[in-house]
């Protein structure tokens, strides 16, 4: 990775589209570019300021205050399926998207499009521990870097410690539910235990609250369950980056992981990490590097993910 290499601001080329299915299970991408050929890959997976010319704007904090609703009031909002996608490009411009309805009016965001400088955010999935997030977390307290974890219940539960290290050294950690169900595929009493459960439970298990971002698990979801998780106080908090990185039986080498961000980082970038990949826990130090060579800078979510 070379300085320069992000030309972030280029027109988009049409030469090759890439639509990205992700989701902790499934990953499909279909190259668009003429031969409609597509290749599937299956699993069963389980900031502080870096200087003054970061970001100027203090945003108000996310808020876990929550809103009443109805059943009734829910019945009448669509729980259709939806499944997370988002479309590559080479150019390093922000990713392209599911287009079916903005994510936007339900506190949903999967890109900070209104970056007006070269800044990632790294999220962490963190369903299970595979012996990898000590390593990932010292790498990211000697590089100064912050991210944001989302962990399951049973991660609180059998990892606490690890959890309480990620607070104290200023990451944020969100919640991924209590067994990572399909969100849709529950009633509202049955999500909201889910929800409200994995953040008692790190309450509990911890003594730190859990901050107010979600992900889906799966990368499922409907606008029910989006408007069900704004309800909750949350940020629903999807990618525009990602590759098969939990299939810990079937790993990329650190280099693909250093070449994926080289060939598709863009400004504003959420990419999807898993902890349990010994590909990212390798590749992180010199994958900062090199970002930060290129003229990237390591932001937190809530310069732009939060409630008004």
């Amino acid at each position: 990775m070379k300085k320069g290499v992000y030309r972030i601001w280029t027109t988009l080329g049409m030469s090759l589209l890439l639509m990205g299915l992700i989701g902790c299970g499934e990953i499909k991408v279909v190259d668009m570019s003429g031969n409609g050929s597509a290749d599937m890959e299956q699993s069963d997976s389980k900031t502080g300021s870096e200087s003054e010319e970061q970001t100027e704007r203090q945003p108000a904090a996310p808020t876990t205050e929550q809103v009443e609703r109805s059943a009734e009031e829910y019945e009448e909002i669509s729980n259709e399926l939806e499944a997370w996608w988002f479309k590559r490009n080479e150019q390093h411009l922000p990713s392209g998207c599911q287009e079916d309805f903005d994510i936007g009016q339900y506190h949903g965001y999967y890109v900070n499009a209104d970056a007006k400088d070269a800044v990632i955010y790294l999220t962490f999935d963190c369903g299970y521990e595979n012996g990898y997030t000590e390593q990932i977390l010292d790498t990211l307290k000697e590089q100064n870097v912050k991210a944001i974890f989302f962990v399951t219940q049973t991660y609180i539960r059998d990892n606490p410690e690890l959890v309480k290290r990620m607070k104290e050294e200023g990451h944020f950690v969100g919640n991924h539910t209590i067994t990572h169900p399909s969100l849709p595929s529950l009633s509202i009493e049955e999500q909201k235990e889910e929800i409200l459960g994995c953040a008692a439970y790190m309450k509990e298990a911890t003594g730190y609250e859990m901050d107010p971002y979600i992900r889906p698990p799966k990368g499922e979801y409907s606008q029910r369950t989006l408007q069900l998780c704004e309800d909750l106080g949350y940020c629903t908090i999807f990618w525009s980056m990602a590759y098969l990185d939990y299939e810990v039986d079937n790993q990329p080498t650190p280099d693909y992981v250093l070449q994926h961000f080289d060939k598709y980082c863009h400004p504003g970038a959420m990419p999807l990490l898993h902890n349990v990949s010994s590909a990212n826990a390798e590749a992180l130090p010199r994958l900062i590097t090199n970002l930060r060579e290129a003229g990237y800078r390591f932001g937190t979510i809530d310069e732009f993910c939060y409630m008004e």
